[in-house]
């Protein structure tokens, strides 16, 4: 399996998001390409793709690193795993993580977080056994738009 950090914006990227967005959450729609060429650019937002079995397989699987700083310091968040349903359990997820935990030490961050639906039974035990400690806080949304 090859991870990497995304630098280029391509037509197979694309449908691949339009693939495995959907797998996600069905709350949100894939990002347009306008979005993705945003994140592409930012320093702010690092996109790891995993393609299986090689550098000339399918994409499998995507993660983002997201960072932003505040008063107290620079934050790193995980974000938006997701592995095609017909690759999951072959170490593909963990694979993703351990490339944003990379890029995180190389960054200088000093924690990085992530949030994880508790149905996701199989992700959380992956990230517990990657030594993600399971924080006790509540995490609220308040919606902006009506329907959300």
């Amino acid at each position: 399996m090859l991870v990497y950090e995304l630098e280029k914006l391509t037509l197979e990227v694309l449908e691949a998001f339009q693939r495995l967005i959907p797998q996600l959450t069905k709350y949100s729609l894939p990002p347009t390409p306008e979005a993705l060429m945003r994140m592409v650019d930012s320093p702010n937002t690092m996109i790891f793709i995993a393609r299986y079995p090689d550098n000339d397989g399918e994409i499998v699987g995507t993660a983002a690193l997201a960072t932003f700083e505040t008063p107290t310091g620079v934050h790193g968040w995980i974000e938006d795993v997701v592995v095609d349903r017909n690759m999951r359990h072959m170490g593909i997820g963990k694979a993703l993580t351990e490339a944003c935990i990379k890029k995180a030490r190389e960054i200088g961050l000093h924690e990085i977080n992530l949030s994880s639906n508790p149905g996701r039974e199989a992700a959380n035990r992956l990230y517990q056994s990657m030594g993600f400690v399971r924080r006790i806080t509540n995490v609220y949304r308040y919606p902006l738009n009506e329907g959300d």
